[in-house]
């Protein structure tokens, strides 16, 4: 439909933008996927900004049935790299080749070296070498001049590859911390050297960075924080009621503390305190803590609801006194900001990135890692004294407002790739 709008509106505003913005990708190892919704947001809010930004995954993703018509409607539209195997993914590699045979020799130069410094085998080597050979083709047909990566992962590893063609630069958004566990694994001092930009995602991650990264090549390191939407993440009431509910949404793996977090409910149970613990997510220790729980004598008073997809996850901020996440390892979690949105006071680990989003005390609680008694004492403090949760909940919304609001950070973002990508020459 041609573009009806009065000169100078917002329509010819929109337009005069994608003119200017280099036309981009995001590509992820699983998207749109549950437990990382801020990809998504971050997409469809650059889209809202003018920019053109085409969405590749190196696998389908799993719980679709569960995501928004919106999420549903982004994966219809997601290349999806491993679904060309083998024949399209073997056709798009031969077709590279024959067309451009230096090009393709720079790629297998790459996977080569990521072979050596990796120390994969030979097959996963040449995996990665296929896969970038159809990221190679998708992006070029899409006219992509940019590639943004979220997270070192695998996924970053084939769009290092790819860029070694020529054909298209890329960059990353480092998370942390599970890839600074693994740094030869992941190749990650090669892929911060190769990369364009790194977006980091808190001071403590750039500085994470910074250690495998030459100084020389600090000045491509960018702090833009996650962000949610303060207004679909509005406040709730605190709830009514005389048993208080504790919510903890995160995957269910060890890493994510659930096991400390059932203790420290035993500890409330032996106090006689009435309260009922919900663990949102699916992970593979969900087995584990559903025997742990009963183990402890706390069957009736925690429910595992699985994976849940962002149109039902409010329901559960809602219904919440209090939101926690003992965690051992983390960058800075995006629930703990939707949570504090929400105006619930939160109680969090003590580690990498977290203090930089609550202070102790101010907008919520933090807590020596794995301290089964800290985290049982601080549950019982925000269970009985409602106006304390509602003060740090206060707090807490006034700091996602000012540092963590999405709509501010994709502005950032878009700024960045502007700035960045006028220095990019066209292959």
């Amino acid at each position: 439909m041609a573009n009806t709008g009065p000169p100078g509106g917002p329509s010819e505003t929109r337009e005069k933008a994608r003119s200017s913005t280099p036309i981009l990708a995001y590509l992820a190892s699983e998207y749109p996927a549950i437990s990382h919704t801020f990809i998504f947001r971050e997409v469809r809010h650059l889209r809202e900004k003018g920019f053109q930004v085409h969405t590749a995954s190196v696998r389908k993703p799993k719980n679709l049935e569960k995501m928004t018509p919106e999420e549903k409607e982004e994966s219809a539209r997601t290349l999806y790299i491993l679904s060309r195997f083998p024949w399209g993914l073997l056709k798009d590699n031969l077709i590279l080749f024959l067309s451009s045979p230096g090009r393709y020799l720079a790629m297998a130069a790459e996977a080569w070296r990521a072979h050596r410094l990796g120390r994969r085998s030979l097959v996963k080597t040449l995996a990665y070498l296929g896969e970038a050979g159809v990221l190679v083709r998708w992006l070029a047909s899409k006219g992509v001049d940019h590639l943004h990566v979220h997270f070192a992962n695998p996924a970053a590893t084939a769009a290092m590859i790819g860029a070694a063609s020529g054909r298209f630069t890329f960059s990353l958004s480092v998370h942390g911390p599970d890839v600074f566990f693994r740094t030869v694994e992941s190749i990650l001092p090669r892929k911060l050297e190769k990369a364009h930009f790194v977006r980091c995602i808190s001071h403590f991650c750039r500085s994470q960075v910074m250690t495998f990264l030459h100084p020389s090549h600090w000045e491509k390191l960018e702090i833009v924080r996650c962000g949610v939407n303060p207004e679909v993440f509005e406040p709730r009431k605190d709830p009514e009621g005389e048993t208080k509910e504790i919510l903890c949404v995160a995957r269910v793996v060890p890493v994510k503390g659930q096991h400390v977090l059932l203790r420290a409910c035993r500890a409330l149970a032996e106090k006689g305190i009435s309260f009922h613990l919900t663990l949102v997510g699916g992970g593979d220790d969900l087995e584990s803590v559903r025997n742990e729980a009963a183990r402890l004598g706390l069957a009736e008073k925690v429910t595992l609801t699985g994976p849940v997809g962002q149109g039902e996850i409010r329901r559960y901020f809602d219904a919440a006194h209090v939101f926690a996440l003992p965690s051992f390892a983390e960058g800075v979690p995006v629930v703990l900001m939707e949570a504090m949105s929400k105006e619930i006071p939160v109680i969090a680990s003590r580690i990498n990135g977290i203090p930089e989003l609550i202070e102790d005390g101010r907008e919520g609680f933090l807590i020596t890692p794995s301290h089964v008694e800290e985290l049982a004492g601080r549950l019982e403090r925000l269970l009985a004294d409602r106006a304390l949760r509602e003060e740090m909940g206060r707090k807490g919304r006034e700091k996602v407002k000012a540092l963590y609001d999405l709509d501010k950070n994709c502005e950032q973002m878009g700024r960045i790739f502007q700035k960045r990508l006028k220095k990019v020459p066209k292959a």
